[in-house]
């Protein structure tokens, strides 16, 4: 208890011999570029010099203070911007009336350590009065600055704890969104979220899948770039190289000089900050690199500094966003003139003999641009620093002016409050711009898309050729008129960079192995598959009974096949059948005309007529199978073939047992063939058919034969044919067939060596033999056989066996008929019996 009495003491003697603590300066004041009093005070810092000169470090003497070099016209209009706007507000009656703002104006030299110098000489002021303690308040209300983002960070780090507000007009790198980090961080520029993402749809709008990326070794560059480069990604579009450097690294500046020398890639993404982009400039105009179509940012896009003739024929046609262009009515007038007259330190002699003496000194170099204002319409940041300035006053006005007409100037603020004031404020400026910040600190993106373009006189513009808004619905927020850029090298064709042409349609992409995804070769789609847009990455497969054309773009109907009337194949068949069909009739009419002789009488000629009926529909049951299957030839074509042969067989059989049986009726005592007369050969015929009826009539009931698209066999045609349905129905009417024809064989074989009146058995023998090898070799033949030629098997068979039977049967008793007709007598018959049977 006492050790922790004892500790409070201490701190408490502590802090109250701090606050008893006279302030006081260590080291040499940091003085303002500009300044003013007044009742409230602004804080700017901008890089109004590029160049830093450090003093000698030997430590022997007092070091000499920093020297700046070099003026950057942009932040010295933007200085001249700020006091601009803030006499405007002061000369105003609505805003702050009877408040005066004041400013204090640092210049950064672009350099971080004169950055830190100056943020350090806002909060402290640039000296103290004498007697005056430290209270641990500072006298800036708010800071505007910085111009880069890297030095922004530094900034908003440092004012951070002390709630300072920092409204930036340039600083858009996407790491100062976050607002755990720079809670009191404000800009009225967008973030590089939108910058980032915009650039990538330019190359994805033209058509580039193949470009490089350049960007500053700092926040703005590589947070600028991550964006570009996932949203690229995203886009399918393809990066060849990313390379960085930073100001004060020409060996890594001179690697990225190498490395677009040797890049494929056309088109260059530099998100650049302005002054490296300056550094790469002069590298590439001094090696003369050319044709190479630059895309740009805000930082330097539109920079006056960098167009001149020598860096035209390297950037001419370059394209970027830019920020919108506004003009402020009054300030071309008052940078040549009010500005010297009131704003600058070194215009009266009497302020000369103060502590402005040396930085007049140092800053004669801005006295040369005191009538020059050509530039000033140009410069686009100016709205974002006019903007930022009345954000300030519009916070401020609410926190002080608390009734319409008067202002209570001697209210203490902190500036916590005026944070706060600023995350409320809404208002439109005197051009037209409604400013308010977001969630993030920032503003709404507007971007200007602008093409380097050289008019007829040889003067140079940045002309606007499309938008990017945010504000606007996605699919309405980026506009790029083509027509109206100037390409690389003056050229009115916008240039090519891909890494591998376009697949035409009919191909698909495949990836080169160890490359990015834009580099591919272009491989022809298999058979069946397509692609009908150009970059497939894959090729689609036809539906079922479609097949990919010729060029493998689209899908056409498979080829349809069967057996035709107009095919050669059935043509001949036909032919065949014909010639079948008409032999028999022939042959019947031969025999019709010599029915009464002997040869014809011999063994049943009414058999003989019913064979020769079914044969001419066996030939003509072959039409059947040629044509397109339908339903109904489908049942048509295998039932009728099934029947008609059944019935030609059946009459074949009738005769070889009619051949037995009259070899029996000749023994002695032998009425055979009382029972196999002719009444019961019509019967055994008709029987015989019926069972195949059935036969068939059960198939058609259950399971009948149907037409199918087969496409199995090709896969590029379609097979029309007729379907068994039921295969156990084909194969029992093909078996009943056979079973038949294998009967009537045997029995003909067992009759072969009767007398030769009745050698009709031997040709029946025959007969059989080649029929029933026929439709042996068929049964193979017909099941490996694809597509129409299983038809044409079939076909082949049927006439096969049905001119077989034509020819064996009854080819030898034509011959006797029309060429021997002398053996055609019943005498010649008789003798022939005895001298055998002697």
């Amino acid at each position: 208890m006492l050790l922790f009495l004892y500790t409070f003491l201490i701190f408490h003697h502590l802090q109250t011999k701090v606050e008893n603590t006279l302030c006081r300066m260590m080291g040499e004041p940091k003085y303002p570029l500009f300044s003013k009093d007044g009742d409230v005070t602004i804080g700017g810092i901008f890089a109004v010099h590029s160049k830093e000169t450090l003093p000698s470090f030997e430590f022997r003497q007092k070091p000499q203070p920093l020297s700046c070099s070099s003026v950057n016209l942009r932040d010295f209009r933007l200085a001249q911007i700020m006091i601009f706007a803030i006499e405007e507000i002061n000369r105003s009656e609505s805003l702050l009336p009877n408040v005066s703002i004041g400013y204090q104006i640092y210049d950064t030299c672009s350099s971080r350590l004169s950055s830190m110098s100056a943020t350090m000489g806002l909060m402290n002021g640039p000296e103290f009065p004498v007697g005056e303690r430290c209270n641990g308040q500072s006298s800036i209300h708010a800071i505007i600055g910085e111009t880069e983002s890297s030095a922004t960070v530094i900034l908003s780090r440092t004012t951070g704890p002390f709630k300072i507000p920092v409204i930036s007009h340039s600083a858009s790198c996407e790491c100062l969104s976050n607002r755990k980090d720079y809670p009191s961080f404000f800009r009225t520029i967008s973030s590089d979220y939108h910058q980032g993402r915009a650039l990538a749809y330019i190359v994805k709008h033209l058509g580039w899948s193949w470009v490089g990326a350049v960007n500053s070794d700092n926040d703005y560059g590589n947070g600028g770039m991550a964006i570009f480069l996932n949203t690229a990604q995203k886009e399918g579009i393809c990066v060849e190289y990313s390379v960085k450097f930073y100001r004060t690294e020409p060996e890594k500046l001179k690697k990225v000089v190498d490395t677009i020398k040797k890049s494929t890639a056309k088109v260059i993404v530099a998100f650049v900050s302005f002054l490296e982009m300056g550094l790469l400039i002069e590298q590439l105009t001094v090696q003369n690199i050319t044709g190479f179509q630059i895309i740009g940012v805000e930082g330097w896009i539109t920079s006056k500094n960098y167009i001149n003739s020598n860096s035209f024929r390297v950037l001419g046609g370059s394209l970027g966003l830019a920020l919108r262009k506004i003009n402020f009515e009054g300030f071309s007038d008052y940078v040549i003139k009010a500005f010297w007259d009131t704003a600058f330190p070194c215009s009266h002699v009497e302020r000369n003999i103060s502590q402005y003496a040396v930085s007049c000194r140092r800053n004669q170099d801005l006295l040369d641009l005191k009538n020059y204002n050509e530039d000033v319409p140009e410069h686009r940041y100016s709205s974002h620093v006019y903007k930022a300035v009345y954000a300030v006053a519009h916070s401020l006005h609410n926190l002080l002016c608390k009734e319409q007409e008067s202002c209570d100037k001697n209210l203490t603020m902190q500036p916590q409050q005026v944070v706060e004031g600023l995350k409320k404020i809404n208002f439109t400026v005197k051009f037209g711009d409604h400013v308010w910040f977001d969630r993030t600190g920032a503003t709404i993106a507007h971007y200007e898309v602008v093409n380097w373009q050289q008019d007829s006189d040889r003067s140079f513009q940045f002309k606007p050729v499309g938008y990017y808004d945010a504000s606007l619905p996605p699919d309405q927020r980026f506009v790029l008129n083509s027509e109206n850029i100037i390409w690389a090298g003056g050229h009115l064709k916008k240039p090519r960079s891909v890494c591998s042409e376009s697949c035409p349609p009919g191909t698909r992409k495949a990836a080169q192995k160890g490359r990015p995804v834009c580099c591919y070769d272009c491989i022809p789609c298999a058979e069946g598959e397509i692609s009908n847009e150009t970059d497939s990455n894959n090729c689609k497969p036809c539906p079922g009974e479609y097949w990919s054309n010729a060029e493998k773009n689209k899908c056409a109907l498979k080829a349809v096949e069967f057996l035709s009337f107009t095919d050669i194949m059935g043509i001949v068949l036909v032919f065949f059948s014909l010639f079948g069909v008409g032999l028999t009739v022939l042959v019947a009419i031969l025999f019709y005309s010599k029915k009464d002789t002997p040869i014809v009488k011999a063994n049943n000629s009414e058999l003989s007529f019913l064979l020769l009926f079914s044969l001419s529909l066996c030939f003509l049951c072959s039409l059947t199978f040629i044509g397109r299957p339908t339903e109904w030839s489908c049942m048509l074509r295998h039932t009728a073939f099934g029947i008609t042969f059944v019935l030609c067989i059946s009459c074949v059989l009738g005769k070889t047992i009619v051949v037995l049986m009259a070899f029996k009726a000749t023994l002695p005592g032998s009425n055979v063939m009382k029972w196999f007369g002719p009444a019961q050969q019509r019967l055994s015929v008709l029987a015989f058919t019926l069972i195949q009826v059935l036969i068939c009539v059960l198939w058609l009931t259950i399971s009948p034969p149907f037409p199918y698209k087969n496409m199995k066999y090709y896969k590029e045609k379609v097979i029309i044919e007729c379907s068994l349905g039921s295969t156990i129905g084909f194969w029992a009417v093909l078996g009943y067939i056979g079973l038949l024809a294998f009967l009537c064989f045997i029995l003909a074989f067992l009759a072969r060596t009767l007398p030769d009146n009745f050698n009709e058995a031997k040709f029946i023998t025959f007969s059989m033999l080649i029929f029933c090898a026929v439709w042996i070799t068929f049964i193979p033949s017909y099941v490996s056989s694809p597509g129409k030629f299983t038809v044409a098997v079939e076909i082949f068979a049927i006439l096969a066996s049905s001119f077989g039977l034509l020819f064996c049967i009854f080819a030898p008793k034509c011959y006797i008929i029309l060429f021997k007709p002398e053996q055609n007598t019943k005498q010649h018959v008789m003798r022939k019996t005895s001298t055998k049977t002697h």
